[in-house]
């Protein structure tokens, strides 16, 4: 059954008429010629269209169509359509088991009213009708492909010969069709070759974790044409979206359950949802995202460990294969190699900016840091920051020896560390001293904080074992007044030893 005469009868209707039939004698000389001229054809467009001009050589056909079949997803798209000699722009798709020359792979010839009954009649009008017909599958080895039909709106219009000369056409234009399809595969997994090392490339050339996850997310876009995709990072059994993009974007910061459904699947081994609308296994919690189409999946994984996943929707349902299956996991085992880089180098770099006795910043991050606040305090931001260094501290080093000094250092840095809020940053400054800043915090704010160290040494197991004490001292950056952050740490200090001499007198 050939695909809805309302649709296409609407898309255009043009003056122009069919040409004259040759003898039958001249069309199957005609056919000796026809499928040579086809195999030299590698572009589709230009494949359809001379797939036309040979066919009306040997068969009238006023209207004639050429549509293609996916067997696995039931589905036949008009890819070629001309109506009384005008090729019309054409973008239909129906379910191919509706059509009887699809789903048994038998020809068809219709004549008289029953012509135009013999296609899908959809839409308000019909326009006007057929009333002969010829309809005939395309087969390659065996398997339905598509179909072509030749349709005229005069009656009688065909008789059997006419059948036979369009199956003939068929045969020389499934070889051609599936040699097209062919060649433009090899190029296109070609192209696809060369994106990948190019986004292989790129995405080696960051060492930010987030920059990585942005370019993988567009690189799967662009690589497969992809309605959205999200990439997902994993923290226990909890999924977090943390790059999305396309039009069905799901929202950055969405969370995914991983420890059940097609999470649990997620976290093992790639999958893929033909129709998202239908399946159970789409989570409750991101069905709002997926209503309509298909979708994809794959882990992403660093060493032997699944960091996240990557997610791509198609508006379009059964849209994806086993291919674009594989190409989406070698994408992300080039991410996985990009972020176990990143992760390297974010350790490294940690360690460089990390003291290694107390785990606390050191004096190099205390730097980096505080100069970003001094710059903040320029655009109104208050500032201030507490010095500490542990009293006699050279004494329990001689006395008990650096593994009791080492053991006050570490619990006094545990103190201030529970003691400091997330915004502010406690760093050991070098020997036994120690630094905290307090962003957005007064003077006022500063000494309540101070009051908190101090009861803590008094109260900790470790630190009133050894009568540890210390000395402090506060200075804070006015809002919009210019200083650098070695000032701020000279003005504190000096307090600290004003005080120390205030309680030595």
């Amino acid at each position: 059954m050939p695909p809805p005469q309302a649709v296409l009868s609407r898309l255009c209707m043009s003056s122009g008429e069919a040409d004259t039939q040759a003898p039958l004698d001249e069309r199957y000389r005609i056919l000796g010629d026809i499928g040579p001229t086809l195999t030299r054809m590698l572009s589709p467009d230009e494949l359809y269209t001379t797939i036309y001009r040979e066919t009306i050589r040997v068969v009238p056909a006023e209207r004639f169509y050429i549509s293609l079949y996916d067997r696995q997803a039931d589905h036949a798209t008009v890819v070629f359509y001309v109506d009384r000699g005008e090729e019309c722009p054409c973008d239909i798709s129906y379910k191919g088991s509706d059509s009887d020359v699809i789903r048994t792979g038998t020809s068809q010839r219709v004549e008289g009213p029953s012509a135009s009954e013999s296609v899908l009649l959809t839409g308000e009008e019909p326009g006007e009708p057929t009333r002969s017909s010829l309809s005939v599958p395309l087969l390659y080895e065996g398997e339905v492909r598509g179909a072509l039909s030749a349709q005229s709106y005069g009656a009688d219009a065909y008789d059997v010969s006419d059948l036979d000369v369009l199956e003939r056409v068929a045969d020389f234009a499934a070889v051609a069709i599936e040699n097209a399809r062919h060649v433009g595969e090899l190029n296109r997994r070609f192209e696809e070759a060369e994106k990948l090392e190019q986004f292989g490339r790129l995405l080696a050339s960051s060492l930010e974790y987030e920059e990585i996850l942005e370019r993988v997310a567009t690189a799967a876009v662009d690589l497969l044409s992809l309605d959205g995709v999200t990439v997902w990072t994993l923290d226990g059994d909890v999924a977090t979206a943390r790059a999305s993009i396309g039009s069905f974007r799901i929202p950055i910061g969405t969370e995914w359950d991983m420890s059940a459904g097609s999470g649990q699947i997620l976290r093992n081994e790639a999958f893929v949802v033909d129709d998202v609308g239908e399946d159970p296994h789409v989570p409750d919690g991101l069905r709002e995202y997926f209503r309509v189409g298909s979708a994809i999946g794959v882990p992403i994984t660093v060493g032997a460990k699944v960091v996240g996943g990557l997610t791509a929707r198609s508006k379009q349902a059964h849209r994806f294969s086993d291919y674009d299956l594989q190409l989406l996991t070698r994408l992300a085992g080039q991410a996985s190699v990009a972020l176990d880089n990143a992760e390297l180098h974010a350790n490294i770099r940690a360690l460089s900016l990390t003291d290694v006795l107390t785990g606390l910043p050191n004096r190099r991050h205390l730097e980096l840091h505080l100069t970003k606040e001094v710059a903040a305090t320029r655009r109104g931001r208050r500032l201030a920051v507490v010095i500490f260094d542990l009293d006699s501290f050279k004494h329990y080093n001689d006395t008990l020896g650096h593994a009791v000094g080492d053991e006050i250092l570490k619990a006094f840095a545990k103190v201030l560390s529970e003691e400091n809020r997330a915004m502010n940053m406690v760093a050991r400054y070098g020997g036994d001293e120690f630094v905290s800043v307090l962003s957005e915090s007064d003077e006022g704010g500063a000494r309540g904080y101070l009051a908190r160290v101090e009861g803590r040494v008094a109260t900790s197991e470790v630190l009133a074992k050894y009568g540890v004490t210390i000395s402090s001292g506060i200075a804070r950056s006015d809002v919009g007044k210019t200083v650098g952050f070695e000032e701020l740490i000279q003005a504190a200090d000096r307090h600290m030893y004003e005080n120390k001499n205030r309680e030595g007198a």
